[in-house]
């Protein structure tokens, strides 16, 4: 049946068909009737020849002419097989090896190159765009999201097998929402009958949204090659779900260079002075350079400019070591001043702050920088703890901040020592239950980082860093983050450490809180720390301005915490309305001998009243409230009053004239209330702290300073305290014409813990094994 149907329609097709066996878009089984058609129909090759010419439709050369006008390339393909050939296994051969080579499909490859000006969709003013491929109403692909850029560059290229080129592959972009459904932002067609075979062709699309508005640009490269049996079969072997895409190599190479940096550079940019153009304040912004990589500052209209502004870049071991910095005018786009620092001469985990001169610049050009290297070596070996609390080293520095070399170096207050071991069950943010944690230590304006201990909940850094200690009030903050691609860090846990409060060599594990240190989280981390510092030291330092912490969140206004502060606000006038009643009731003579015996005490007091009785009637409150804190034999008003929950406010981006003017200054007047209501309600919680013993060592440090001022005042007449006080402040600008002027009071209460840094600052002892 078979045969016969061969013979029946080969003699049907004889005069129609090419001989040719390689004929392109035919089906294999059409290729082998067309192939026994030639090998078998020798009269009809016999009457060609006896006519000594081809017909042009069975022409070998017209027909190839025919091939390559249609497909618009030059393959090579097999020689036709020879008519010669008739034993049935080499014809089988050829047939075969002429099935594998003949163009069968179309691969199509694609590049997303970039994007330009999409629309915004997030509140920030960005957009975290990423596109969709669809071919005949499929999904075929999706490209990676490139986070708050509305001119994306995604450089990412896929390949697939199409059947008609009729049909238009289509792009759709999406901003990417983490919590929400995402956001269609436009989409265009590409007609793929418009692209010349094995030819790359460039397409900037314009993007419509849901209205058919124009929602931006696109760019993409497309590339359509035939293809073999063999080679498609090649290309379904390495493809998977038939795409075969170059994103999985890049999540492989970003994954490798996460990992193969050197040593990251911490850099903060605080300010600048002497910012100048041709003695015109510009509009100045700063590019920062390392390797390969780069960084952009804001710009800011002013000779002063405060950047504030913290980065991170990376030394890889192949690239240069030397950090580039250029001060640019927008206006003029013309350089202020360069600076070149070469980073293999800054210590390792080291927080190194100095102005630098702008070269090329004027005169009195700087900016103020703060640089901090960290190595990226693996967790280190166990840390021998023994070995370390009694060596030299540790004694050395007790000599060097014992009490009689105090005036040695009256700013060097102490050192601290931390060994960060590890943490232990962390929360768990990526995929498969695992996270890439990494460390965080600071201490005020000195920061250092620890390396990346990749999928584990449990890592271990087994690491010592050595701080200077520049103010015993201050505290050492470790903050643990999760590692994420695009420099997205998530947070896992934080713990802030008063440096007073630490137990030397102590080997402690500490619970978590979270980013506002309010509440306790999951996760505990091990550290060991060690203090030496220089009591005098540290008290001179206490009656001077606190070190400024460049980089921290500006505090907005929020009801709830306004609500919150007015309250204890309210709490305290109402102890003060309640002594003015108690005052009212002696005067009213309610009870005769109560109000009796106060006028007594009143006139005594009055007549003998001296001077010197203000710091001792001071020491007698303090006497009091060390009684009853000896007698409880815990600290009063140690606990805090939990604080309500603050809510975000928001703030319309775009602000327009008249009464939107007036609705949008609120919020600013409003900011200053709250600011003045938060000092003056620390400042009442710092005061009452400090007499009730909430810091011994301030309470101590105040008896002192009254003790001497009661003996001062005693054996001096206080005319002469006063001019000798007041020649001080009238000469202080004359022997330092930088001094500033100061409130030694308001210093020192503003190093007394408040009620919300007491909170801020409470750890939980965790009852875990020291054995790691």
């Amino acid at each position: 049946m078979k045969g016969g149907r061969n013979e029946e329609e080969n003699e049907n097709e004889e005069d129609d068909e090419p001989v040719e066996s390689s004929s392109i878009g035919c089906s294999p089984l059409t290729r082998r009737r067309r192939k026994s058609a030639a090998v078998g129909s020798s009269a009809s090759e016999k009457h060609h020849h006896n006519h000594g010419h081809q017909s042009p439709r069975k022409s070998p050369g017209f027909r190839f002419r025919r091939i390559f006008d249609t497909f618009t390339f030059t393959r090579s393909l097999k020689p036709q097989y020879s008519l010669e050939h008739n034993n049935d296994e080499e014809e089988s051969d050829e047939i075969q090896g002429g099935e594998m080579d003949v163009v069968t499909h179309l691969l199509l490859e694609v590049r997303l190159n970039n994007g330009e000006d999409l629309p915004v969709k997030d509140a920030s003013g960005s957009s975290d765009p990423y596109v969709k491929f669809r071919y005949k109403d499929a999904i075929v692909y999706k490209s990676g999201t490139i986070f708050k850029n509305l001119n994306p560059s995604w450089d990412e290229e896929f390949q697939m097998i199409v059947d008609d080129v009729t049909s238009p592959i289509r792009l759709e972009v999406f901003d990417f929402d983490r919590f929400c459904s995402d956001d269609f932002m436009g989409a265009a067609e590409v007609d793929l009958s418009q692209v010349k075979w094995c030819t790359s062709t460039d397409f900037h699309v314009n993007l419509l949204d849901e209205v058919n508005e124009p929602a931006g640009k696109a760019s993409i490269s497309v590339t359509i090659t035939p293809m073999t049996q063999l080679e498609v079969q090649q290309f379904q072997q390495k493809a998977k779900n038939g795409i075969l895409s170059n994103t999985e190599k890049k999540k492989e190479q970003r994954a490798n260079n996460t990992q193969d940096w050197a040593k990251l550079v911490n850099i903060v940019l605080v300010e600048g002075k002497g910012i100048r153009v041709e003695e015109k304040s510009p509009d100045a912004f700063c590019k920062f350079k390392l390797g390969q990589e780069k960084y952009k500052t804001k710009v800011c209209s002013n000779t002063e400019p405060k950047w504030i502004e913290q980065f991170d870049l990376h030394v890889f071991d192949t690239s240069d070591q030397i950090l580039q910095m250029a001060c640019i005018d927008r206006n003029t786009n013309a350089i202020i001043g360069r600076i070149s620092i070469d980073l293999s001469t800054v210590s390792l985990d080291e927080t190194f702050q100095h102005w630098y001169h702008l070269e090329g610049g004027p005169e009195d050009a700087q900016v103020l920088l703060l640089i901090t290297v960290s190595g990226s070596h693996g967790a280190g070996e166990a840390i021998e703890t023994d070995e370390f609390n009694y060596n030299d080293i540790r004694n050395t520095r007790i000599q060097k901040y014992d009490i009689s070399n105090t005036f040695n170096d009256i700013s060097d207050i102490g050192t601290l020592t931390v060994k960060l071991f590890g943490a232990e069950d962390l929360v768990a943010k990526d995929f498969g239950g695992k996270s890439d944690p990494f460390a965080i230590l600071e201490l005020v304006n000195t920061r250092v980082q620890t390396n990346t201990i990749y999928k584990t909940l449990s890592p271990s850094w087994n690491k010592i860093y050595t701080f200077a200690v520049k103010d015993i009030h201050t505290y050492l903050q470790v903050t643990i983050f999760d590692e994420d691609p695009n420099n997205r860090f998530e947070f896992l846990g934080r713990v802030r450490i008063p440096l007073k409060s630490i137990r030397n060599c102590e080997k402690r594990w500490y619970g978590l809180k979270d980013e506002k240190l309010k509440k306790r989280v999951k996760g505990e981390v091990l550290l060991e720390l060690d203090v030496i510092w220089n009591n005098i030291r540290a008290a001179i330092r206490t009656f001077k301005p606190m070190e400024r912490k460049y980089i921290s969140q500006d505090q907005k206004f929020k009801p709830a915490l306004f609500k919150t502060y007015f309250v204890e606000l309210k709490d305290f006038v109402s102890s003060l309305a309640s002594c003015k009643n108690d005052m009212e009731y002696l005067l009213s003579w309610h009870s005769r001998s109560k109000s009796l015996t106060a006028y007594v005490i009143f006139m005594i007091f009055v007549y003998y009243f001296q001077i010197f009785f203000i710091p001792l009637m001071i020491l007698a409150l303090f006497g009091y409230n060390f009684v009853k804190f000896k007698t409880n034999g815990e600290e009063i008003s140690r606990t805090p009053r939990h604080s309500l929950k603050g809510q975000k406010s928001e703030e319309e981006d775009e602000k327009s004239g008249g009464f939107r003017d007036t609705l949008s200054s609120i919020p600013d007047i409003l900011q200053s209330v709250q600011s003045f209501l938060h000092f003056t309600t620390q400042l009442i919680q710092k005061i009452k702290n400090t007499f009730n013993f909430t810091d011994i060592w301030l309470s101590l440090l105040a008896v002192i300073v009254l003790f001497i001022a009661f003996v001062l005042l005693y054996f001096v007449p206080l005319r002469w305290i006063i001019m000798v006080w007041g020649t001080n402040k009238f000469s202080k600008k004359l022997r330092d014409p930088k001094f500033v002027d100061n409130n030694e009071v308001l210093d020192y209460l503003s190093r007394v813990p408040s009620n919300t840094e007491l909170q801020e600052q409470s750890n939980e002892r965790v009852n875990r094994p020291i054995n790691l």
